[in-house]
């Protein structure tokens, strides 16, 4: 990623014109090659700044992707693979998270659960094949459950309290076999919020909040377990900033595969706590007669299959 940030790559320059158009004050990004002193995230924040708009404080972290574990994780009967990694990943660091803000980030208040067991999740549900652990009671014995990361960020906004970026990835819910590995740590990974919303975990949850990152499942279509997505839409604690009844109703998109059915699915999430005040929210995706649909791509490269996901707040 650093080498292609510096060789001028158009998917680095299509990201950074549409984060420039949209300037969030606070804002995730996903698949970001990790390096221990984010070299990587400062050419990328250098391409946004360049575009426009400059983020003085960012955040980062190991993510488990092409965390090598040594074992057989996907019960292919080989080790070393991409998917024998605690998240997929062909090399450690690949496909990361990381935090670009406008507002003071708190390093040293930062929680980092990646490290997590699958199985120390209160009522995990880890894949069992043939009445066994699958791939092995070895393999689950070391098993992380997040395929990429869960964080909590404080973001210190001027004299009021921190606000609390609750960050993640999930795995996406295919790609496995009868056992449904990859299905049942979609739905945990979703259900690591509601544990820890509800004081399930170690940490007890700080308000306000905002959870967000993508969680790779569509409450009403595609492929994954609905029920922990739609669990947390509708938890006590959580606004979804989408119209009442969607859930009933309309469709609603964030990411587009032109090679699935169906293509357009509601993955990406921001989901402020209920002390926060949703002034607007969105999706950045111009229609293709919009003026600004454009920003979408750079030299005919797409920023990204996912679109920006945006919520105005005040507290």
């Amino acid at each position: 990623m650093l080498r292609d940030i510096l060789r001028d790559d158009p998917q680095a320059k299509a990201v950074a014109q549409v984060i420039a158009h949209t300037a969030p004050d606070v804002i995730l990004l996903q698949g970001v090659d990790y390096d221990h002193d984010w070299h990587g995230l400062r050419a990328l924040r250098e391409a946004i700044s360049k575009a426009g708009v400059h983020y003085p404080y960012m955040f980062s972290a190991r993510p488990n992707t092409g965390m090598r574990t040594g074992l057989d994780m996907d019960g292919d009967g080989r080790r070393d693979g991409p998917r024998d990694s605690q998240g997929y990943g062909v090399f450690s660091g690949q496909d990361g998270m990381a935090i670009l803000s406008r507002f003071p980030i708190d390093q040293a208040g930062v929680l980092n659960f990646s490290d997590m067991l699958w199985r120390d999740l209160p009522q995990a549900r880890l894949p069992i094949w043939k009445g066994a652990p699958f791939p092995s009671q070895e393999a689950q014995a070391i098993q992380r459950l997040s395929s990429t990361a869960h964080w909590v960020v404080p973001i210190l906004i001027g004299s009021k309290p921190p606000l609390h970026l609750m960050a993640f990835h999930a795995t996406p819910p295919v790609f496995d076999g009868p056992e449904d590995r990859n299905g049942l740590r979609n739905a945990d990974e979703i259900r690591f919020w509601l544990r820890y919303l509800d004081g399930e975990l170690d940490a007890p949850p700080k308000a306000p909040f905002v959870i967000l990152g993508i969680a790779n499942t569509d409450p009403i279509r595609g492929k994954g377990d609905r029920t922990a997505i739609r669990q947390l839409l509708r938890h006590p604690m959580v606004q979804d900033p989408l119209p009442q009844g969607y859930l009933q109703h309309a469709p609603f998109a964030t990411a587009d595969w032109p090679d699935l059915t169906p293509s357009q699915l509601r993955v990406d999430y921001v989901l402020p706590s209920r002390n926060l005040v949703i002034e607007d929210s969105g999706v950045f995706w111009p229609s293709s007669d919009a003026i600004d649909h454009n920003l979408l791509e750079y030299q005919g490269t797409a920023a990204s299959h996912h679109r920006l996901v945006w919520v105005d707040i005040s507290y």
